[in-house]
C-alpha cells in the first residue's frame, strides 16, 4: 500500500470508507511524519498529538458503526489564526503567544461537525501580515521544495506558509488557510499545491484573527482540485455571528470538477502582463490558454484598466483596517503585558505593543494610522476606496463578454528565505496578481501547472464570478487534468 500520508484527501476518505485503515492508523502516520519533519520545515507552530489520537479514535467508532461526516477521519492542519477551543492559538504573533481560546472558531467548527481530526496548528505571517512566512515569532516555515540551482531554503509563499508546506510534504491530507491579498494562492503556487479563495462571505470570519476585515476570507490548501472542494464545501456555511456571511446555499462543489468546460469564455487581460516577468511565467501562462481552448473554451482578450492601482489600493486599504482590528491588543484585556517601568497607560499600551508586535506588524499599523489620520484620510483612505470600486466595476464590465479568468498565480517560482526582507517594497509585488480578486471579493483558485527551469513548481489562476466556484472548479479541474503535474518536492526532510 501507499504510505498512507501520501494519499489525496479524497483517496483517505474513500480507504476510510471502506475500512482498508482506520483513522487512528492514518493518523499515527502523519503525527510520525510531523515529528520527523517539523525540526527542520517549522511547518506546526504546535502538534495536538493527544487529542488527534482521540479525535481519530472517536471517528473510528462512527466509521465502525456506518456513521460519520463528510470529512470523518481525515486528519488537517489548522492555520493558527483559527480560533480553536481550549487550543493555544496565536495568529504567528509573540502578543498573542499564550492565547487560549474559550471558543470555536465557525469554520472549525463545521470541520469536527463533519468528522475531521486536528493534526495541529500551523505557522502563518504574523496577523497574516507577510509573502513569505518569514514574520512569524516562531520562525519562518521553509518550502519541502529546493532549487537545482542551490541548496538553499525557500519561501513556502505567505501568509499560509505553514499550511501550503504542510501539505506539499504530506504532514496532512489538507489545510485550512486565509487569504486578504493572496496568502492562499501564492503560497499554493510556491509550493505545487491547490489553493482556492472563495466568493467574500462564503466562509464565516468567526474566530478568525481578523487583519482586514472587509478581505480577510477562509479557504483550504490541498493536494488535488477535487480535494480542495471538498475542504471547502465543508468549511463554508452561513452563519448569523458574523454581519459579512452570505445566507446562500453552499454548493455539492465537488461534482462540478470533471465537468465539461467546453463553449466557456476565458478572459485573458492585457494588463496582467507586466515589466519584468521571467519568460517561464509567460510561457505558462500561453500554455494554460492552449490546454483549454483544446478542451472546448473560447480564449477572449479582455481589458481591466484599473489593475494597476491594486496594489497601492490594498496597501492603503488593508494596513488602514489592521489599524483599527489591532487596536484591541493593548496588554489590558488579554495576550501579552509588558512589565516595563511605564507610569502611565498610555506607556503600558506602547510597550506592549512595541514588545509584542513584530517589525512588519509595527510598518502596516504604521502606514494603517497614518492613512486614517486627520487630514490624510480624504487624500489616501476615502480615495483608495473609490478605487477599489473602479476595480470592481472592471470585472463587472467583463462578465457579460467571459466567464472567468486567466491569469498567473504570481509573478515568479519560490525565492530564497531572506532575499526579499530587505526591501518591502519587492516583497509587496508579490502579491501582483491575486490582490484584484481580494479588492473585488470574487473566488480566486492557483492550481500547480508546471515547473520552472530550476524544478521549482509554477500556478496559474482562475478568477470566476462571485459565487461562481462551480465553473472555477471545472476549469481548474480541466487546467489539472491537461497539466498532469504530479512533480513532488524530493525529500530530504
Amino acid at each position: 500500500m501507499t504510505d498512507l500520508t501520501q494519499l489525496t484527501l479524497k483517496a483517505a476518505l474513500d480507504g476510510l470508507k471502506a475500512k482498508q485503515f482506520s483513522s487512528e492508523e492514518l493518523t499515527r502516520s502523519f503525527i510520525d511524519a510531523i515529528d520527523a519533519a517539523n525540526p527542520k520545515l517549522n511547518a506546526y507552530v504546535l502538534p495536538t498529538a493527544d487529542r488527534a489520537l482521540a479525535m481519530a479514535k472517536a471517528s473510528d467508532a462512527r466509521l465502525a458503526a456506518g456513521e460519520g461526516g463528510a470529512l470523518e477521519g481525515a486528519p488537517l492542519g489548522i492555520k493558527d489564526l483559527f480560533c480553536t477551543e481550549g487550543v493555544r492559538t496565536t495568529a504567528g504573533s509573540k502578543i498573542l503567544s499564550e492565547f487560549v481560546p474559550p471558543y470555536e472558531s465557525t469554520v472549525t467548527a463545521n470541520l469536527w461537525a463533519d468528522g475531521a481530526v486536528m493534526l495541529g496548528k500551523l505557522n502563518m505571517d504574523e496577523f497574516a501580515m507577510g509573502s513569505s512566512n518569514e514574520t512569524s515569532f516562531f520562525g519562518p516555515v521553509v518550502n519541502p521544495w529546493k532549487s537545482r540551482a542551490s541548496n538553499a531554503d525557500l519561501t513556502p509563499g505567505g501568509s499560509s506558509g505553514g499550511s501550503a508546506s504542510s501539505v506539499a510534504a504530506d504532514l496532512c491530507l489538507a489545510a485550512t488557510a486565509s487569504d486578504t491579498g493572496g496568502s492562499i494562492r501564492q503560497p499554493a503556487a510556491f509550493t505545487g499545491t491547490v489553493g482556492i479563495k472563495p466568493t467574500y462571505g462564503r466562509a464565516s470570519r468567526y474566530g478568525m484573527v481578523a487583519f482586514a476585515s472587509s478581505l480577510d476570507q477562509a479557504g483550504p490548501i490541498a493536494k488535488t482540485v477535487t480535494d480542495s472542494a471538498i475542504m471547502l464545501k465543508a468549511m463554508c456555511s452561513h452563519d448569523e455571528k458574523d454581519s459579512t456571511s452570505l445566507n446562500v446555499e453552499t454548493p455539492d462543489w465537488p461534482s462540478f470538477v470533471g465537468r465539461s468546460v467546453k463553449g466557456l469564455r476565458i478572459g485573458v487581460p492585457r494588463e496582467y502582463v507586466v515589466d519584468g516577468m521571467p519568460a517561464e511565467i509567460t510561457a505558462l501562462w500561453e500554455q494554460g490558454r492552449k490546454w483549454l481552448e483544446a478542451a472546448g473554451c473560447q480564449m477572449v482578450e479582455i481589458s481591466l484598466p484599473h489593475t494597476k492601482y491594486a496594489l497601492p489600493t490594498y496597501y492603503i486599504v488593508a494596513p488602514a483596517e489592521a489599524s483599527s482590528n489591532l487596536a484591541r491588543y493593548d496588554g489590558m484585556r488579554y495576550g501579552l503585558r509588558a512589565e516595563g517601568n511605564g507610569k502611565s497607560l498610555t506607556d503600558l499600551y506602547e510597550e506592549t505593543r512595541a514588545e509584542g508586535f513584530g517589525k512588519e506588524v509595527q510598518r502596516r499599523l504604521t502606514i494603517g494610522t497614518y492613512v486614517l489620520s486627520a487630514g490624510y484620510y480624504d487624500a489616501y483612505y476615502v480615495k483608495a476606496l473609490k478605487v477599489r470600486r473602479r476595480i470592481l466595476q472592471d470585472f463587472e464590465n467583463v462578465w457579460d463578454k467571459v466567464d472567468a479568468i486567466l491569469t498567473p498565480s504570481t509573478p515568479s517560482a519560490a525565492f530564497a528565505l531572506g532575499d526579499k526582507q530587505i526591501d518591502p517594497v519587492a516583497m509587496y509585488l508579490n502579491d501582483i496578481f491575486t490582490v484584484t480578486a481580494n479588492l473585488a471579493g470574487l473566488p480566486g483558485i492557483s492550481v500547480p501547472a508546471g515547473l520552472d527551469a530550476n524544478g521549482l513548481p509554477l500556478g496559474l489562476q482562475l478568477i470566476g464570478r462571485a459565487l461562481d466556484e462551480g465553473t472555477v472548479f471545472s476549469l481548474a479541474g480541466a487546467l489539472e487534468d491537461s497539466a498532469a503535474f504530479t512533480a513532488k518536492a524530493e525529500k530530504w526532510w
